[in-house]
């Protein structure tokens, strides 16, 4: 650990393994996620990206070390995971459709609420939701089913989701899949906005998007790190280019 991480927030992550059944799909990765850096997780499918986050989030078994606050990551269930401020979304937005905007943002907020205060009537919205209902851009729709909500404002609704949760570590899985060029700006803008004392990973595939917003960058292959360093050093890197920006690059014009 080097002096200049001192009172910061960071997520310390060495030699993680994980391994199916015989395939090694994580292997050895080391990783420092820095507070205030959004920090994207690039590479080709297969690579890990999200087995990755599987991990640090207590949905599958590893071995190795993912020190946050002096907590071992690696060692908890997955809800004392999240009591601990570390919160994720997944590919496919995961919001209550029935429920209300304001309602998916008060379940959320309950994480940490005592069982008293998660079954008394709540008529008054808390200074918290409505602080995060203005961030993400939905205070309008607060009242509207959230199944009712374009897919870029489902995605947001998820990231305001951990803000109410006060998670310090994000983890966000191709956020901006399927988004309009306008959504991407917006979800960018978003994600500006509230890194500042938050360690934000996003897991992308939309090169565009990551060479307009990412700090640092981390590019995975067959689970383990190719390459780090920020945009330009990825994008210079003979190594990346051969595994993974080159095939994007023609993806891309092929598409």
């Amino acid at each position: 650990m080097t002096a200049s991480f001192r009172g910061e927030d960071y997520l310390e992550i060495r030699n993680l393994t994980v391994d199916f059944d015989g395939f090694r799909a994580i292997d050895g990765v080391d990783l420092t996620l820095l507070q205030g850096r959004l920090h994207f997780l690039i590479g080709p499918n297969g690579a890990g990206k999200t087995t990755l986050v599987d991990a640090l989030t207590g949905l599958v078994r590893s071995t190795g070390e993912a020190v946050f606050r002096d907590r071992d990551l690696l060692s908890m269930k997955s809800h004392m995971i999240v009591r601990l401020g570390i919160g994720r979304t997944f590919q496919t937005a995961t919001v209550f459709e029935q429920l209300t905007v304001l309602q998916n943002l008060d379940i959320a907020a309950g994480v940490h609420r005592k069982a008293r205060g998660l079954i008394r009537a709540r008529g008054k919205v808390s200074a918290q939701v409505e602080q995060a209902l203005e961030t993400i851009g939905l205070t309008t729709l607060a009242h509207r089913p959230a199944g009712i909500l374009a897919h870029g404002q489902k995605q947001w609704l998820e990231v305001g989701m951990l803000l109410v949760q006060d998670a310090k570590v994000m983890f966000l899985d191709e956020t901006v899949a399927g988004m309009s060029a306008g959504e991407r700006e917006e979800t960018g803008e978003l994600l500006k906005r509230i890194v500042g004392d938050r360690t934000i990973v996003v897991i992308e595939h939309d090169m565009d998007f990551m060479r307009r917003y990412a700090d640092f960058v981390t590019v995975m292959h067959s689970g383990t790190v190719l390459a780090e360093g920020t945009v330009a050093e990825i994008q210079a890197d003979p190594k990346v280019q051969e595994v993974y920006l080159g095939t994007a690059t023609e993806a891309a014009a092929h598409g």
